[in-house]
């Protein structure tokens, strides 16, 4: 049986960069975290392992977000898992983090590349978080993750870009709908962060991560525990007054 004061968050993509160290800090905090990964499960396993060295507990579960046609059964394991482990429990917590980049001219993005953008980052978080909300607490707290994308531009990025704009867009209507319940909504926007996302560019790319660090009033890129502390925050009693906001966590770029 769950302790009282403990909560539990379960995290898209949590089994790599920013989501794998959101998870962290969650669990750093004291959160019981359900974790998903789309393919690579001996990857999600070892943040398992992680989590479960700092006291809580961790399960991992298969999740394709571009198929919303499987959400209904992936909740269904999500159910099973707060009822046996959790002990009827609900979610204190949801962070719609997966997704993949892509980098292509707009001139020539095809419509399936603009479909696979708006399925993964727009349809499957509006769909995915619809179906959790029985699961979902009262006075819960859904963390979005947008883009520094969304504010500031790059060539290549308009299919990405426009998606998370969308996610931020959608985390304020989120909020206002979900407000009778005491659900806080908000996106969290990182900027260049240097992981494996990508292609791994701003983390490998030594020249391209000068370039970056010149823009940026800190003077540097991103690292992962530079956004996994802030999604944490927000999935705590401690930003209990923060609703409806898009944050934009980037350092400084381009201001």
């Amino acid at each position: 049986m769950i302790n009282e004061q403990q909560k539990i968050a379960l995290v898209t993509g949590g089994s790599r960069g920013l989501g794998k160290d959101t998870a962290l800090r969650l669990a750093e905090k004291g959160f019981h975290v359900i974790l998903t990964y789309h393919s690579q499960q001996e990857f999600a396993d070892q943040v398992v392992k992680e989590i479960e060295k700092l006291g809580t507990k961790a399960f991992a579960l298969k999740l394709d977000l571009s198929n919303t046609k499987d959400f209904d059964h992936f909740v269904i394991k999500v159910q099973g898992l707060l009822d046996t482990e959790f002990g009827a429990a609900k979610l204190d917590a949801l962070v719609n983090n997966a997704g993949v980049g892509i980098n292509v001219p707009f001139a020539s993005t095809t419509e399936e590349e603009l479909d696979a953008m708006t399925n993964i980052h727009f349809k499957g978080p509006y769909f995915l978080t619809q179906k959790l909300l029985p699961l979902l607490k009262d006075g819960s707290s859904v963390v979005n993750t947008s883009s520094g994308l969304a504010r500031f531009s790059f060539p290549g990025y308009s299919a990405y870009g426009a998606m998370k704009a969308a996610v931020d867009s959608l985390s304020r209507y989120q909020a206002l709908e979900l407000g009778s319940r005491k659900i806080r909504v908000n996106s969290v926007a990182p900027g260049a962060i240097a992981t494996d996302f990508g292609g791994g560019a701003t983390r490998d790319n030594a020249d391209f991560g000068k370039f970056l660090s010149s823009e940026t009033a800190l003077g540097r890129v991103g690292m992962p525990d530079d956004i996994g502390s802030v999604v944490a925050f927000l999935c705590s009693e401690e930003s209990k007054w923060i609703n409806a906001q898009r944050i934009e966590v980037s350092g400084g770029f381009k201001i």
